[in-house]
């Protein structure tokens, strides 16, 4: 989680704010990982744009997605994260995190995350 989600939810269990994120959440492919506090390098060109994010309840403090996130029509690049965004008209990044490897994909290829590989966990 980023430093803004981490302090989101702390005030949500604290009772002291009553609002979520601006949903559809949404997923974002990055060629250069961020950090707490920065946003990493978003992928662009192509037909690449940022895909809605759907999950399961969460269990034992966890979650997934529960459909595939499918990208077509990719630019050439190296995809090393994610980051996923509310839809708030400034957006704010909540999630990030390193993909398990690294994918590389030609201009027009397909990039797809299948349901349940992208995990969130509150630990």
């Amino acid at each position: 989680m980023t430093n803004t989600a981490e302090n989101r939810a702390m005030d949500w269990i604290m009772g002291l704010a009553a609002t979520a994120p601006t949903t559809p959440l949404k997923v974002a492919l990055v060629t250069a990982n961020g950090s707490d506090t920065s946003a990493g390098t978003e992928v662009t060109g192509g037909s690449y744009a940022r895909k809605n994010l759907t999950v399961a309840a969460a269990t034992n403090g966890a979650t997934s997605n529960s459909a595939d996130l499918v990208w077509t029509g990719m630019p050439a690049a190296t995809v090393v994260g994610v980051e996923v965004w509310d839809n708030a008209g400034t957006p704010v990044r909540l999630w990030y995190g390193a993909l398990a490897a690294s994918r590389t994909v030609a201009a027009g290829d397909e990039l797809r995350i299948p349901a349940a590989s992208l995990t969130f966990a509150l630990s």
